[in-house]
């Protein structure tokens, strides 16, 4: 049995292949791009359940690629790059990634981030049950990937709605910057966390005076929580 179907995009073909021989291994389906068009184009015929994504591509680079794919899906995306930088962790959150590996990285490695990955975005192990939390005015439903305020479905990226759901499904518990860094992005993360106040401020301008039985308040000098009133 298939432990699911990734798609390796890398344009260096022995790292794709180093990755396809150990994931077969562990019991996945691989198929590979060497560029970004082909990986937007095998994506879109093989629908994998999480995509290795290289940032330095040909033709389209991993952030296009990375963009082109949240718009019309929720599948996790592991970006890999050569670079360490502070500002492209950054940019992969801002863009939806799931997780970050850096060249050079080891085998057992990837294999360990993406059942990680698979674990906390709900695909290694499909449930029939629906996970939801709703509040007067709100529900945020994350079989559907959708959230609804007063009634109205508001587009919402993947990663405001996961932020949301985490802070709602634990009412007045106050996480900090780092805390959420962790369990919402799963990034193992160093320094900068300004990517939590940016979606907390895009997630208030939605939530803005909805109701007064709840809030997104900030914490000052700890971080953020779900205020809900007794």
């Amino acid at each position: 049995m298939s432990m699911g179907k990734i798609l390796v995009a890398d344009d260096d073909k022995n790292i794709c292949e180093l990755l396809r021989l150990y994931l077969e291994k562990e019991g996945y389906t691989v198929a590979i791009a060497n560029d970004g068009e082909e990986a937007l184009s095998q994506f879109a015929s093989e629908t994998p359940d999480i995509v290795l994504l290289d940032i330095m591509m040909p033709r389209l680079d991993g952030w296009q690629v990375c963009r082109e794919i949240r718009k019309k899906s929720n599948c996790p995306i592991i970006m890999i790059t050569a670079k360490g930088e502070t500002f492209d962790k950054v940019l992969g959150l801002e863009l939806g990634a799931d997780d970050y590996v850096v060249k050079p990285f080891d085998a057992k490695e990837i294999v360990a981030r993406i059942k990680a990955v698979l674990r906390r975005t709900g695909k290694a192990a499909p449930s029939l049950d629906s996970k939801e939390v709703s509040y007067d005015k709100l529900v945020v439903n994350m079989t559907k990937y959708e959230l609804k305020v007063d009634g109205k479905v508001v587009d919402t990226p993947p990663k405001e709605l996961e932020l949301l759901y985490h802070l709602a499904s634990n009412p007045n518990r106050v996480y900090t910057r780092d805390q959420l860094l962790d369990e919402v992005w799963g990034f193992e993360y160093y320094g900068d966390s300004r990517t939590v106040d940016v979606h907390v401020k895009r997630l208030r301008e939605k939530l803005e005076g909805v109701s007064e039985q709840w809030s997104l308040k900030t914490v000052w000098g700890v971080g953020y929580k779900f205020e809900v009133k007794e």
